[in-house]
């Protein structure tokens, strides 16, 4: 590709993007990509999510190999030797060939004069790695690789229990289908999966997940552009399950985008009356007609805030919602490792707010007898339990469905998720009926 960049300057700028301007990493990244090599774009994803993932942990490292700190305006030249930290510690990339790569791509910066600093640092890093890491060991927000806040929240929630939730954390996302069981069997997709070389595991869950031994390009799934799989977490794929949609019924999906949920209601239940899928985000919308056309599948589409019924209602109720709820995402920061240094602690106050609001919002436009499901991909009781009890102390009219899920962890009310390695997602769900 003429005139491609190096990928290691390319990562340093889309971790710079996310530190510095505050920007997610979906948003940054595809451009970069776009200068990037082919050949290179699976290392530069892999030298941006990481570096991310292990940000905390890295930038303390940092402090301990700098005599005074970066000055703000340096941040760019802070990412690159961070995405060389990455590369030492972490891949299997031999440290003179990281270290080379890592101080030749300072001249993209416009930082020459820093190739000394570059190359000092990280061969001092490579020299005393086994020292420095002991002294990372002792810090809990360096061994954990999450911001102090996150930790102690973490921590107060779920007890020992948490160890495992932090490493699933820092570890990488499997790779999960959802098989359109209406079109399809599992069984039958699986071994459409071995013809294309590809290895699958049925999942544990939901009985149309399929779990490959590694990641691929969609491109190369067997009857993704026909719609028969698509890509979806395990744990997200129960909340068409949970909701248990009927022929006839008329279906509510709240907060739709990018569409997984929607295509998953409708898979699961092809007689339904009606399913109307709202989002707040019209160009977001976009992504779930998208989804839906490439399912086959048909909805009633509309770019409105849920919590404004007079945009939207045409007062007709639903027989069943989904209310997959704007949330901190902590559940998911495996697939979104930009959350550690996105989210803060002040956010956690507005967003259980929102959630309150859109239950009390969506409420009326139940049927009597209609069951509303509350999901969020947060690990934090504040966002789910709380909410829910607090919304069911002030609703006579509101009683909880038992949800029976394997793995879930104890939640005063509804059933949390936790990530585990190789499994599925963080998630929170719970069942409310209209009596």
């Amino acid at each position: 590709m003429k005139g491609a960049q190096s990928p290691r300057l390319l990562a340093a700028l889309a971790v710079a993007g996310v530190v510095q301007q505050g920007q997610s990493l979906g948003t940054v990244l595809p451009p970069l990509e776009a200068r990037c090599a082919p050949r290179d774009r699976a290392l530069l994803l892999e030298l941006s999510y990481g570096t991310l993932r292990w940000y905390p942990r890295l930038d303390r490292l940092l402090g301990l190999l700098l005599d005074r700190p970066l000055k703000p305006r340096q941040a760019k030249l802070k990412a690159l030797l961070l995405v060389g930290f990455h590369q030492l510690l972490n891949l299997r990339i031999p440290p003179h060939a990281a270290i080379h790569e890592t101080v030749a791509a300072v001249t993209g910066l416009g930082e020459p004069h820093a190739k000394g600093l570059v190359n000092g640092v990280l061969r001092n890093l490579d020299r005393h790695r086994d020292r420095l890491l002991q002294q990372l060991d002792d810090d809990p927000v360096a061994a954990t690789a999450h911001p102090a806040w996150l930790l102690a929240l973490l921590r107060e929630a779920w007890g020992d229990a948490s160890d495992h939730l932090l490493a699933a954390n820092n570890g990488h996302p499997p790779f999960t289908l959802r098989v359109n069981l209406q079109r399809i069997s599992r069984a039958q997709c699986l071994q459409r999966l071995v013809e294309a070389g590809l290895e699958g595991v049925p999942g544990t869950l939901a009985d149309s997940a399929i779990t490959l031994q590694s990641a691929c390009p969609v491109s190369q799934l067997p009857g993704f552009e026909q719609g028969l799989v698509s890509v979806q977490d395990e744990a997200a794929q129960l909340a068409a399950i949970l909701l248990d949609p009927q022929p006839g019924e008329r279906l509510l999906d709240a907060c739709a985008a990018p569409g997984g949920k929607s295509a998953a209601l409708l898979e699961r239940q092809p007689g339904l009356a009606e399913l109307v899928a709202i989002d707040i985000d019209a160009a977001r919308l976009q992504q779930v007609r998208d989804t839906l056309q490439r399912c086959a599948l048909d909805a009633t589409l509309m770019a409105a805030d849920a919590l404004d019924l007079a945009s939207w209602w045409d007062g007709r109720p639903f027989d069943r919602i989904l209310l997959d709820a704007p949330c901190s995402a902590t559940g998911v920061i495996r697939r979104h490792p930009d959350i550690k240094l996105l989210r803060r602690e002040s956010d956690i106050a507005p967003l259980a707010a929102r959630q309150r609001a859109l239950l009390e919002a969506l409420w009326p436009t139940l049927a009597s007898g209609g069951r509303l499901l509350y999901a969020t991909c947060s690990v934090l009781p504040a966002e789910n339990a709380a909410v829910v009890a607090d919304f069911l102390a002030d609703h006579a009219d509101a009683r909880t469905a038992p949800l029976p899920i394997t793995g879930s962890v104890a939640s005063a009310i509804g059933c949390q998720l936790l990530p585990t390695p190789g499994g599925p997602d963080g998630f929170y769900y719970a069942l409310l009926e209209k009596r």
